[in-house]
């Protein structure tokens, strides 16, 4: 039998282990993929100290890693759209019977030298970009994309905000900028998020401790107000700030993940202002991929200055503790097997 090397996290204990696994055999319909890169995302953190806890998986033990670029390794029985070596990306998740699975929480995901995926649930990667880069874009730059092009549906000109510029926030600052949104107001209180915004392409990069932020935005504005803000920090204060400077008619989309309840302080005045709070999870991978890879393949996005580090699977221990702790506020930190 076939061994491979995985990080698998142990749900009811949230402990995380690399460890030797028998390689798996793609099914009729499925292929298998060699892993090239896996990125690191919050989520994955999220997982492993109990923020986060799977809803569908089979079992107690899971392949993390929903982040995954490869080349086809092996095509099952009635695959006749893929071939040995063909560069992919992976989808962050699959829908299965009218429910949508995530890849490394749901079921194994790419924190492994091979992973499986459905035939339809891959997207090829043009020659042109790098596995890294490609790895990234389901998730760290497909969600905020899915966020601010559907759920948020973002149109030329308007005002918009973004809080939190971390992993998935400073993707979201760079793609307003590409969609036409202006301006584009960033708020973190992190100095070097902040700078890292102004040079993702934000207009403007605020302390949410500053008292004098609404009269900043209003000022940006022409006392309008945000048009749509973007919460990918998942924290109360965030959201109510965030509604405080929205525009009449304005909308805030909740990106960042919580296990906290929602509320508002100020129900009437969201009423009046005719205001509206939108959820939103991921984004159509079927779509957001091959609009994403066109984007970054004609030059007009580059994600480059997103890969802060890479390090060998078997150091995935590290790779979590130093996303954990923001040492040296990485963006995205890449696995590779």
């Amino acid at each position: 039998m076939e061994t491979m090397l995985a990080a698998r996290l142990h749900v009811p204990s949230r402990t995380l282990r690399v460890e030797e696994v028998p390689r798996p055999q793609p099914g009729p319909g499925e292929v298998l993929v060699k892993v090239e890169a896996a990125g690191v995302c919050l989520s994955d953190v999220h997982l492993i100290d109990g923020t986060l806890t799977p809803l569908l998986l089979r079992g107690d033990t899971v392949t993390l890693g929903h982040e995954v670029s490869g080349t086809i390794a092996e095509a099952g029985a009635g695959v006749t759209d893929w071939t040995p070596g063909q560069r992919v990306v992976l989808h962050a998740g699959e829908h299965r019977n009218g429910v949508t699975y995530t890849r490394g929480v749901d079921y194994d995901g790419g924190w492994a030298e091979f992973a499986l995926s459905a035939a339809h649930a891959l997207t090829p990667l043009p020659d042109s970009i790098p596995f890294e880069q490609g790895a990234i874009i389901p998730d760290a730059v497909s969600t905020p994309w899915g966020a601010i092009t559907e759920t948020g549906a973002v149109r030329p000109a308007e005002a918009t905000g973004v809080w939190g510029v971390g992993g998935l926030g400073v993707h979201a600052v760079q793609l307003l900028r590409a969609v036409g949104a202006c301006p584009v107001v960033a708020v973190d209180p992190n100095p070097v998020a902040r700078e890292r915004a102004l040079a993702a392409g934000a207009d403007l990069a605020l302390d949410p401790a500053d008292p004098g932020l609404r009269e900043t935005v209003a000022a940006a504005t022409g006392g309008a107000g945000l048009a749509a803000a973007f919460d990918f920090a998942g924290v109360p204060a965030v959201r109510e700030q965030a509604v405080s400077v929205l525009a009449p008619k304005g909308r805030l989309v909740l990106v960042g993940l919580t296990d906290q309840p929602l509320t508002l302080t100020d129900g009437t005045r969201f009423s009046y202002l005719q205001q509206r709070v939108l959820g939103h999870y991921g984004s159509d991978m079927t779509t957001a991929l091959p609009q994403l890879l066109r984007l970054v393949q004609a030059g007009r996005l580059d994600f480059s200055g997103s890969i802060s580090a890479t390090l060998p699977l078997s150091r995935a221990a590290e790779a979590v503790a130093r996303l954990e702790k923001k040492e040296g506020n990485p963006i995205r930190l890449i696995l590779r097997p």
